[in-house]
């Protein structure tokens, strides 16, 4: 694995309006690494993932794609620049149907990039016509989740992947997650179920009200000194 980085953020804050939720925070990832960013309900980790996304601005400090700074470019073009995301919230367009969302982007032979994730979770082949407002919260994870890896970015951040889907879903999420690794694809997962996070993960990030109160490599930290800032 190359030691460069394909992501790294120094000291970034950021928020809503006047209000600062993420606050200096620094990290990065290998290419073919994962980041875990790890914590609580509410203590800014979505937050982290919009600013590293484009999705919000980041106030203060630097954003790097492949050493190439990013903190002042927008959403699409970072996709643009190999950066794909699915946020946690309002994960696919409800009104639009399964189809439709996997058509966005896409060219009419879009069908080719799917065929693997067909395979692996075949309810969305078998869904195409239907709205994706009416699929249950983890079924429109699963398409949230296909739609984005379905890119094929150098770069991927995945917020709460794991939120609501079934145990065997999140295994096949695992399964795809492991084999773009291996081919050199990095991460940035934002994640509640430990499990499923160490798993892949190659670093973790734990925050509590914004900052880092624990971070490094994940074979490197044992799962006590993690569980401590997850538990109420």
């Amino acid at each position: 694995m190359s030691r460069e980085f394909a992501l790294r953020f120094d000291n970034v804050s950021g928020g809503y309006g006047e209000m600062t939720i993420v606050r200096k925070l620094s990290a990065a990832v290998v290419r073919g690494g994962c980041l875990c960013i790890l914590g609580r309900n509410g203590v800014g980790k979505s937050t982290l993932a919009k600013i590293l996304s484009g999705h919000l601005t980041c106030q203060e400090g630097s954003i790097f794609l492949n050493d190439r700074e990013v903190t002042r470019v927008s959403t699409d073009q970072r996709r643009r620049l190999g950066l794909s995301c699915a946020m946690q919230e309002r994960p696919v367009f409800d009104s639009l149907t399964v189809r439709d969302n996997l058509l966005l982007m896409r060219p009419q032979s879009w069908r080719v990039p799917y065929r693997t994730y067909f395979e692996t979770f075949p309810i969305l082949e078998e869904r195409l016509a239907q709205a994706a407002g009416t699929l249950s919260g983890g079924e429109r994870k699963i398409l949230s989740f296909v739609r984005t890896m379905a890119e094929n970015g150098e770069v991927t951040v995945l917020d709460e992947p794991s939120e609501g889907v079934q145990s065997e879903n999140i295994e096949r999420m695992k399964t795809l997650i492991l084999a773009r690794k291996a081919r050199g694809a990095t991460f940035v997962i934002v994640e509640q179920n430990l499990d499923f996070a160490d798993s892949v993960a190659d670093a973790i990030l734990v925050m509590d009200q914004g900052r880092s109160v624990l971070q490094g490599v994940a074979s490197e930290i044992d799962r006590e000194s993690v569980l401590e800032h997850l538990e109420p």
